[in-house]
Formats: C-alpha cells, structure tokens, sequence
C-alpha cells in the first residue's frame, strides 16, 4: 500500500518505506513530465538518489520550437538523502502525494524553471515490476503514477520565460524505488540474450487519465502489464484497474510509432483510444542510456553540464535514441481528445513485431 512516507527517498528495499531491509543497488527516483494543451511546449525532469553508489542526480529538459534544452548535473549524496538538491536542480514535496515543486536555476546557461505539479486524479500503484531473466533479479520496483497540472515559469537559453498555468499544462509524474540497472556497466558473463520490450502511455482527458504498461518477452509473452483508469477530481476516488490490448504501428525504418492504439477493458466497459504522434522527446536528455550522464554514474562531484539538439535531425536508429517519450493527441472512441505520451524503448529481437536483431529496422 503507497502511503506518504513513499513521496520521499528513504527506500531501503523496493518495498513501500514501511518495510524495513538493506539493498546495495537500490535507485529512488522522482520523474515528471509537462506539455501544452496545444503541444507546443515538452518538458521532462529525472531525479534519482543512489544510497549504494553514493550518488545523486537531477536532470531537466524543454522541448521549445524544435529544439530540445537539456540540464544536468551530479554530486556525491553524503548522508542526507532528504536534500534533494544538485547543483542547479531541486525536487520540492510540498504536500505528498499531492504537490510537488521542480526548481532549476543554471546561471551558467541562462536555463531556469520554477514549476509546480497538482494532482488532478488519484494516483495508480502499478503492478510491482520484478524480471529476473537468467540468474539473477534485474528489476524488482514499485512505482506510482500520477496525472496532473502544471503552474510556474520555464527559461530556455536565448528566450523569453515561458508562463506555465494550471489551466493550459497538463503532465505526469511518477516515483519508483527498487532494484534496476543503474551506473557504470557491470562486468562478469552475459547472463541472458540483451533485449529489453517496453511501452508506457500515461494520458490526459478532461474527465480523468489513463495509464497502460507493457512488458514483453521477445516472444510476445507479456512479463509485466497494466490498464488502468481515473477519474479527475477528488484523489480518493477508486482507480478502475482492468486489461488492455493494442495495435502498435511503426513507422518504416525505424523502431518507433507512426500510430498506436489501445483497447481497454475496465469495469465500466470497454473504451478504444488512439495515438496520433506529434514528435519525439530523447530521453537521454535526463540521463535514460547517456553514455555519460547515466543515472547513478560517477560523473564527478558537484558537475552539471548543458547541450541542446534539434529532434528533427535525430537519427531515429541510433541505439542512442531508442528510448523516446512521444507526445501524442489521444482520440478516444466516444469522441474525447486528450493527450499524453508514449514511451518506448525496445531493443533487440520482438517476434510479434517483426524485430529479429539487437537493433534492426521495421520494415
């Protein structure tokens, strides 16, 4: 059960903070994402804490006329794991599992945001995710996602601040605890072929959200899932928690969607929504696969940096940019539009879509 005390990065298993144990490769992290109803503005922050690599890192990045802002930094964690401050970047629980506040001040780039998130819909406890391919546990994580709005101001190098209102900014957010791959590559015998099949889709409707998740064997066996829906308004409402199937279409050449469509089934009856993608957020902006700045690596202590790219000339086949979140317009079958995201991340074989190789294209 996800009580308040989980709003904070005490964890020491990847059980809710009441349950006591110790776990070298533990990982608590913050993530939040932010756009426009008019999808003219993508922001995403990562923020993790690291107790048995000594580490915690933060990172932000804006998607804003094309171009894609990108902030991070890293500092040694020392003993207090409720200052969750790096450099530039700082998470804020005002009021758990209700508010929470992102602050980024980078003077050195002129990059600044002082934004904060209000739950509009009561929070989904996703299925506890454990994968143990081989011989040996790779995830094992709680997470809890939650949809909401956004107020505040956001800077980007070279720009005017962009105003963030309640009204106009819709996004997500989610924390997860647990056991993952995190930091420097480990060394020792390959224990299982490499491939990893993972969609996530939180999305926003006037009338509440939607969340589905996917994991999947390369067969197609599906290794964690959920569906799930909730109403806005009061955040002690039940949360309908159901099945889903979906139709994923790719675009030629690439392992990313040209449309996607879901098909839930949930106790109030069965509901379709499709996704019309818009473009491409990099994950690797907050450190999801950076050769560098991957979460929980030692980069040094106290270091931020700052880049930028333009997503229309990525190179979509880069094992660099396979993990994307894609802003999408949802369209539900009784004529609804929301929007949202879906994340996506496969590598390797998937024989369901056709994917025979560690990185080849869809046809």
């Amino acid at each position: 059960m996800i009580t308040a005390g989980d709003e904070y990065p005490l964890h020491q298993t990847s059980r809710p903070v009441r349950d006591p144990g110790t776990e070298r490769n533990l990982y608590d992290r913050f993530f939040f994402n932010g756009y426009t109803r008019d999808a003219s503005v993508y922001f995403a922050v990562a923020f993790g804490v690291y107790p048995g690599r000594n580490i915690m890192d933060g990172a932000m990045s804006v998607i804003v006329d094309g171009v894609q802002h990108n902030v991070r930094a890293s500092r040694l964690l020392g003993d207090d794991r409720l200052d969750t401050r790096v450099g530039p970047v700082r998470v804020e629980i005002v009021e758990p599992l209700r508010r929470l506040r992102v602050v980024v001040d980078d003077a050195e780039s002129g990059f600044s945001a002082d934004v904060t998130f209000t739950a509009r819909c009561p929070l989904f406890e996703e299925p506890h995710y454990l994968w143990a391919p081989g011989h040996r546990t790779v995830f094992d994580i709680t997470r809890l996602t939650q949809n909401g709005t956004w107020s505040g101001s956001i800077t980007v190098p070279g720009g005017a601040s962009i105003a963030v209102d309640d009204d106009n900014w819709l996004g997500t957010r989610d924390r997860s605890w647990g056991v993952r791959p995190i930091g420097e590559r480990e060394g020792g015998a390959m224990e299982a072929p490499p491939g990893f099949y993972w969609l996530w889709a939180p999305l926003n409707f006037d009338d509440g959200g939607y969340l589905f998740d996917v994991n999947e064997y390369p067969d197609g066996r599906r290794w964690h899932h959920s569906a799930m829906w909730a109403p806005a308004g009061p955040l002690d409402t039940p949360v309908e928690q159901g099945t889903a199937e979906y139709d994923f279409h790719y675009r030629s050449g690439t392992r990313h969607a040209e449309h996607f469509e879901l098909r839930f089934a949930l106790p109030s009856g069965p509901r379709t929504v499709s996704l019309t993608p818009l473009y491409n957020f990099y994950m690797h902006g907050i450190g999801y696969t950076h050769p560098q700045w991957g979460h929980g690596c030692y980069v040094g202590d106290d270091v931020r940096a700052y880049d930028v790219l333009v997503t229309a000339e990525q190179d979509e086949m880069s094992p660099f940019n396979q993990h994307v979140q894609t802003l999408v317009r949802a369209t539900r079958n009784d004529g609804a539009e929301g929007i949202g995201i879906l994340e996506q991340l496969i590598i390797g074989p998937h024989a369901p879509s056709g994917l025979n190789e560690i990185l080849d294209p869809h046809p």
